[in-house]
Order: structure tokens, then C-alpha cells, then sequence
């Protein structure tokens, strides 16, 4: 068999992700706060960009009224061919360059939006700190005469909490770490579960609420009796069988299990450090007449723009070292085209979430008008359809984005859904489904609460046929717990 060197033709197309169209890409995915911190990453890497002080900016570029921008955006947008709008990345940066004049300002597409409504949280909700679960024991086992010893153990104790006030590490390992007995870390653990909360550092929930039973001011055998050998019962509230295991009646049962419902089962979660993050939304729908009309917030987003400084430097690189000039001006060239497809990409990135943000509003154009229950079942190829880019691109916009309307704020995810058909022959989304089956268990009456079975056949009588199984589905997507434990017997 002989082998021999031979050259072929061939024709193939291979798709290829440019730089600039990955930057853009991942741009458009990103939430309102990891944009700015990526804004922020690229300004300390790159000399070239730099923010626009509010100083230089004029009024009327930062408070524009709002229906004079979206005619702006509109006719920008117009002079943008519809199928390169959607992010390409291709001659983004490419350009060659004027040095003389390449100052280029970062103009956002939309407005910043004047919050004066009283809706974003006031200073005071913003600048406090509650202290930690761990600071209030500690403070508390400071004032209480511990011993060296007694100390270092209780501080292990309050080390080993988890977030709802419960003890993870065992008495033995307790133990070896600080070498002492078993009995020196009970006793120590028995006095810090005296301090408030009520019923911290137990070891389970039945340890919990017997902390808390104990605390009252009144002692009750019985309450002891049912944490201690009926909690099962007690979470079926199946209070008969109580009553006749306990041979008491079932009057005695109900007051106890009233002060039991009354007890936290979760101590510790009241100093939880999880701070409460106000929603910024990156859209807002303003309703002027009977239009609504697309607001991008550009409140607080860098606007960006190239230094005007390096044009004076690639003036002055003309000196005898033709190498470091060259160096020097590949450096500035390649940073220039950086910053310009950074720029390009965020300015893509608002158009886009307002392209995509203006079809949601026209197709749930009955939901901002009348409410949810004629919000209509939406797909993300209906979008992609209408301003003619993607489904992958559609899904990337909407994702960890916000639109804040007079309804209220909510993720743009929240417009797409499935439909469900009704007995008319029209389709309604599951989301209006499931605010249907929300609204029948709020009017329940608490004593009788509708089984699933009945929720089905209250929404059939509504012209909406769906299974026991899929109402059974949607309640627990909701939280809604079954009628069994739903009911209230006092």
C-alpha cells in the first residue's frame, strides 16, 4: 500500500463567536447590579474609559421628559437595520480611527427616571444594622456570671448555631475542643438556653418547643405530654386522637395546641443577617392617555465615554525611539477599541431590552389595562417573532430583568407562561389559573376549607377544566398547604 500527498477543495461554514459578540452576549444576560460591576471592573482595566461626571452632563440630557425620549429611542432604532440589531458583534471596534477627534460620549438610550413617588426605602431602612444572632447571646452570656471556662464553652455553643438558633455540634465535640466533660458543656448549654430568644440553642424542634413551654409563666403538664409524645399527631392535627390517648377532653386540647401555635420553631431567624434588597428595576411602563410608553433606568449606571487625555499623549508619542512609539500607540489602539466595543455592546444591550420590553407590553396590553386575570399565555417565540431576533436572544433579555408598571414590579419572566384552554374555546395562562385557585382558598371558609376536588369543580363552573392533580400542582407551587392542614378547628 503506497501513500501519497494529494490536496483537496473544500467548502464548509463554521460558526464562529468573536470576541466582541461573546462581551455582548454576556452583557445582555447580566442583571442591573453585576452590569455595573462589570462596568467598574472594565473602567480599572482599561485607562481609556472614564465616567462622565453629573457636572458635565447637561439637565437636559439627565432629566429629559420621558415621552420625548421614547420618540428619540424610536427614531435612533429606525435608523438601525432590524436584523443587525440583534448582537452580532460584527465591526464593533473595527473602525480605524481619527486620533485627532475619536472623543466619544457613552449616551444611554433611555432616561433616568425620577423616583419621587415614595416607593424606593428611605436612608433610615437603608443605613441601620440589627445586631447578629451571635452578638445578642454574647452580649447576654457577658452579663450573666459564667466562669473562664463556662465562657469558652458557651462560646462554642454560640458558635455552632445555625441560622435558626439550633445547635449543630454535639455535646462530645464541644467537649474535645475545649477539654472538659460532658457534664460541664450540659450545664452550660442549660443556662444559655434560658436567654432570649425563647427556645434557642436546642437541638431539635421538640427540644425547642419544650424550652418555650417551660418559659411560661404558667406550667402546663399537658403541653409537656403532647411535644413530648404527640407531635406527629399535632402536625395532622388529629386533636381527637390526642384527647382520647390522653384520656382528657378535647376543650383541654385545643387551648394547649393554641399556646403551642403560638411558639417559633425558627428562634433564630429573627436576627437572621439576610438583608432585604429593594427591587431597581431596569424598565418602567408610564401610562400617559391611553398609550404606555418604555422608560429604560439608567439611574445610577456609569455613562461611559473615552478619555480625551490619551489623544494629547499619541500626540506627543514622536520621538527618536520609533519602537516604544509604535509600542505605545498599538498599547492606546487596542485599549481604544476595547472601550468602544464595551460602549457599543451596553448601548446594543438597552436597545434590545427596550425592543424586547415594548413587545411584552403590546402583546399583555389587557393585563396593564383590566389585571392579572387577563394576562395572556405568552411564549418566548412570539416575542422573537415580533422584533425578529432569536429565541435564545429573548430569553437572555428577560432573564433577572424587572419592569415596574402601576401593577406593581415584576420580573419580565413573569409575562411568559403556558395556556390553559377553557370550556369557551379561549386560552387562558396558568398564571391567571393559579390567582383563581388563590382568590377561592383565601374566601374558604377556615373550618371547611375546599379539597383539591372541589377547587376543581369551582373552576370548572368558571368555564376552566383542569385536572385535580394540576390544582394540586399549582397549590404547592404557591405554598398552599392541603385542606388537611388547612383547616382551622378553633
Amino acid at each position: 500500500m503506497a501513500f501519497e500527498l494529494k490536496q483537496h477543495l473544500k467548502l464548509s461554514q463554521q460558526l464562529i463567536m468573536t470576541p466582541q459578540l461573546q462581551q455582548a452576549i454576556k452583557l445582555l444576560q447580566l442583571s442591573r447590579l453585576e452590569l455595573v460591576d462589570t462596568i467598574n471592573q472594565e473602567m480599572e482595566e482599561n485607562p481609556l474609559l472614564e465616567e462622565v461626571s453629573p457636572d458635565e452632563a447637561s439637565a437636559d440630557e439627565v432629566h429629559a421628559d420621558a415621552e420625548d425620549d421614547v420618540q428619540s429611542i424610536e427614531k435612533e432604532e429606525s435608523k438601525v437595520p432590524e436584523r443587525t440589531a440583534e448582537l452580532t458583534g460584527e465591526g464593533d471596534g473595527r473602525e480605524d480611527f481619527d486620533w485627532n477627534n475619536y472623543l466619544e460620549d457613552y449616551g444611554p438610550v433611555g432616561v433616568t427616571y425620577d423616583r419621587r413617588d415614595g416607593e424606593a426605602p428611605t436612608l433610615d431602612n437603608i443605613l441601620t444594622q440589627s445586631p447578629s444572632l451571635t452578638e445578642h447571646l454574647m452580649w447576654q452570656m457577658k452579663l450573666s456570671p459564667f466562669s473562664e471556662e463556662e465562657m469558652r464553652v458557651g462560646a462554642q455553643i454560640v458558635g455552632n448555631l445555625d441560622p435558626n438558633g439550633y445547635l449543630c455540634a454535639t455535646l462530645s465535640e464541644i467537649a474535645q475542643l475545649e477539654h472538659v466533660s460532658e457534664e460541664t458543656v450540659e450545664a452550660v448549654l442549660a443556662r444559655v438556653q434560658e436567654f432570649d430568644p425563647a427556645g434557642i440553642a436546642a437541638r431539635d424542634l421538640q427540644e425547642c418547643l419544650l424550652i418555650q413551654a417551660r418559659l411560661l409563666s404558667t406550667h402546663n403538664r399537658l403541653l409537656d405530654v403532647i411535644i413530648r409524645e404527640h407531635l406527629k399527631d399535632l402536625e395532622l392535627k388529629n386533636y381527637l386522637h390526642i384527647a382520647r390517648r390522653l384520656k382528657v377532653p378535647i376543650g383541654e386540647v385545643e387551648t394547649a395546641v393554641l399556646l403551642i401555635s403560638k411558639m417559633d420553631p425558627r428562634p433564630g431567624s429573627i436576627y437572621s443577617m439576610e438583608k432585604v434588597q429593594s427591587i431597581i428595576p431596569d424598565v418602567y411602563v408610564v401610562k400617559t392617555g391611553d398609550e404606555y410608553k418604555i422608560v429604560l433606568n439608567d439611574d445610577g449606571m456609569p455613562r461611559l465615554r473615552i478619555s480625551n487625555f490619551y489623544r494629547e499623549i499619541m500626540a506627543g508619542l514622536g520621538g527618536h525611539d520609533h519602537q516604544e512609539e509604535e509600542n505605545g500607540k498599538k498599547y492606546i489602539r487596542d485599549k481604544v477599541q476595547s472601550a468602544t466595543w464595551l460602549i457599543k455592546s451596553i448601548q446594543q444591550r438597552q436597545k434590545t431590552i427596550y425592543k424586547v420590553a415594548e413587545s411584552i407590553v403590546k402583546h399583555q396590553r389587557d393585563f396593564f389595562d383590566k389585571g392579572i386575570n387577563y394576562l395572556k399565555p405568552l411564549v418566548l417565540r412570539n416575542i422573537a417573532e415580533d422584533v425578529e431576533m432569536h429565541e435564545s436572544t429573548i430569553s437572555r433579555v428577560v432573564t433577572n430583568k424587572y419592569m415596574h408598571s402601576h401593577r406593581g414590579i415584576f420580573e419580565m419572566k413573569y409575562f411568559f407562561g403556558s395556556s390553559i384552554a377553557k370550556t369557551s374555546g379561549e386560552n387562558i395562562a396558568s398564571k391567571s389559573v393559579k390567582e383563581e385557585i388563590k382568590k377561592l382558598v383565601s374566601r374558604e371558609d377556615p373550618k371547611k376549607p375546599y379539597s383539591d376536588c372541589e377547587i376543581v369543580d369551582l373552576l370548572k363552573a368558571r368555564g376552566i377544566d383542569i385536572a385535580r392533580r394540576t390544582v394540586a400542582k399549582y397549590r404547592d407551587m404557591m405554598g398552599i398547604l392541603p385542606s388537611s392542614k388547612r383547616k382551622q378547628y378553633f
